[in-house]
């Protein structure tokens, strides 16, 4: 140790030569916005100078290009990337992203304790620095069946682990407002480390009670009133932009250079199709300058105000004795990465062939009690006043509706003129055999059916549809695949993306998830679907710790009051 610190003391006074030299660069400086030509001098994996010219055994030639600290994704579940954490590392890095910090609680909830073991050994060859949060609610709630329980005490083993940060969104809000001896226990045990929030629409004295709870971040704030409110308390509000939940355009006005030390960029749940299209972290950075946030304000809140919030005081800033991670940009308003170096090595196809890779678990999670049939998701009773689920697209909170809608033979039916189409969700975790039975306006549909493994929280199967025999073959197609997403009409798979990696996640790299996607966004637009992303929507159906109403294994949740209806 005492070696490689006199070497980065030597090599920083240019008293021998740098390991690598980035030549000629226009470094940003996070601080005051300027752009100052420099050499960027590295030994290992640790900047030692900067604001000079340097000798090195190695150039990498920078010629002009602006030079900025590498981004950090201050919370995404990688398992919504629907790849492993090592296509993850492939599909993402090359876009800037250095570091992620990621919570593991899809997985946990369908695997438990066996997820953290995963992703802390996968996040060990990675070539990005995958950090990891510990999912502290699992399950998430009681009124939906989950594949796992995990404790105060399941946690603790792992929290010491050098690639753990601390403890993952407080998804059970009310549950901490309300005292919950689970809830106090895991926060007990994290108190004095982070604890990552999880606080839609909280405000006033109940914002309050939360935070007293030592809770310092929160990604889902929808509006800049709220995220005003929350940073003036001392909350970091994370700017989210998933491929559903889209808050970027409503929270960057507040993006400014006195605020960016409280507000960071995260997406939570972002597909290789919308990285495809648009980027990652630096389609966030373009897009808050190109509608007026100053770019000091929008790269300091992608590295070092990122870094600040979770404790990593070695990043965030390109200087002397801080982590080598360094984006090249081709032109700073329009953040087009051209190079990245990560941890002092510059990214390439090598790096990525070179990682050991960790095979994948959970590949025999799907367990369906039985072969469903259509009579199994008919629903029985009155149409009149039926609670429909109403989508609202780009987010994932819901509204809750009552609708008239048409009965035969004694059973309600959906409405395809009122874009009212039906929703079940089917326990997969071989717990028991539930199914949750309503109705959910604003997919679209004309016919057919869409069914996911993905279904947030707890990961049950969820199918959308008009035909119950369709919705029955799609779900009975997915136990056979081990689950992913699947497409039906009149009784034939039209498209189909196994992610049999826990029912989250492929095993394919993820330019071939990127084109499956494609081929499914298509079926289901041939299928009257009007939603960008109609199978990401229908995951977030089952989430019930977001208001309003949901759709569990146990029925049709009414959140606000957690009462099924």
């Amino acid at each position: 140790m005492h070696g490689t610190l006199a070497r980065r003391i030597r090599q920083g006074q240019g008293l021998e030569p740098a390991d690598c030299v980035v030549r000629d660069v226009r470094l940003l400086d996070v601080v005051t916005g300027e752009l100052v030509p420099t050499d960027i001098a590295l030994c290992g994996d640790t900047i030692v100078g900067t604001y000079g010219r340097y000798e090195g055994r190695r150039v990498i030639e920078g010629r002009g290009r602006v030079a900025v600290p590498g981004f950090i994704d201050t919370h995404l579940h990688v398992e919504s990337s629907l790849v492993t954490p090592f296509e993850f590392d492939r599909c993402v890095l090359p876009h800037g992203v250095t570091t992620a910090i990621c919570d593991p609680h899809e997985m946990a909830n369908v695997l438990g304790v066996a997820a953290f073991d995963y992703f802390l050994a996968c996040a060990g060859r990675t070539v990005m620095d995958l950090r990891v949060n510990l999912s502290s609610c699992v399950p998430a709630t009681p009124m939906e069946t989950s594949g796992a329980v995990l404790e105060a005490s399941d946690l603790l083993r792992f929290r010491d682990h050098p690639k753990v940060i601390g403890l993952a969104e407080f998804m059970n809000f009310p549950g901490v407002l309300g005292g919950d001896a689970g809830c106090l226990d895991k926060l007990a045990a994290f108190a004095g480390g982070h604890v990552d929030g999880h606080a839609p629409l909280l405000r006033g004295a109940a914002l309050n009670g939360y935070l007293a709870a030592g809770i310092r971040t929160d990604h889902e704030a929808t509006s800049a009133e709220e995220a005003l409110e929350k940073i003036r308390k001392g909350m970091t509000v994370l700017i989210r932009e998933g491929s559903v939940c889209k808050d970027l355009r409503a929270l960057i006005p507040l993006l400014t250079p006195q605020t960016a030390p409280f507000l960071c960029f995260c997406t939570d749940d972002r597909n290789p199709l919308e990285i495809a299209h648009e980027g990652h972290l630096d389609f966030m950075i373009r897009t808050a300058i190109a509608r007026g946030v100053a770019p000091v304000a929008a790269y300091r809140a992608a590295s070092l105000s990122a870094a600040t919030a979770f404790g990593l005081r070695d990043r965030g800033m390109i200087a002397p004795g801080w982590r080598a991670d360094i984006v090249l940009l081709d032109a700073l308003e329009s953040c087009r990465v051209s190079d990245v170096i990560a941890g002092g090595r510059l990214v390439d196809d090598a790096l990525f062939a070179a990682r050991e890779v960790i095979a994948p678990v959970g590949l025999e999670s799907v367990k369906l009690a039985r072969n469903l049939a259509a009579e199994d998701l008919a629903v029985t009773g009155s149409g009149a006043a039926r609670p429909v689920i109403g989508v609202i697209p780009g987010q994932i909170i819901t509204t809750f509706l009552r609708i008239d809608l048409p009965e035969r033979d004694g059973l309600v039916l959906p409405d395809p003129a009122a874009d009212v189409a039906k929703v079940v969700v089917i326990a997969r975790h071989g717990v028991n055999d539930n199914i949750g039975r309503g109705f959910v306006k604003g997919f679209g549909l004309t016919g057919g059916a869409l069914a996911s493994s993905v279904g947030h929280d707890s990961h049950n199967l969820c199918a959308v549809g008009l035909d119950d025999a369709d919705m029955a073959r799609a779900l009975n197609r997915l136990a056979e695949i081990g689950g992913g997403f699947v497409a039906v009409r009149d009784g034939v798979v039209l498209a189909e993306l196994p992610l049999p990696v826990a029912g989250l996640m492929s095993d394919q790299p993820y330019e071939a998830v990127r084109d499956a996607l494609v081929v499914l966004r298509d079926v289901a637009r041939g299928l009257g679907g009007t939603l960008e992303e109609p199978f990401l929507q229908l995951a977030f159906l089952p989430l019930p710790v977001i208001p309003h109403l949901k759709i569990t294994d146990r029925g049709m949740l009414d959140v606000n009051r957690m009462a099924f209806v």
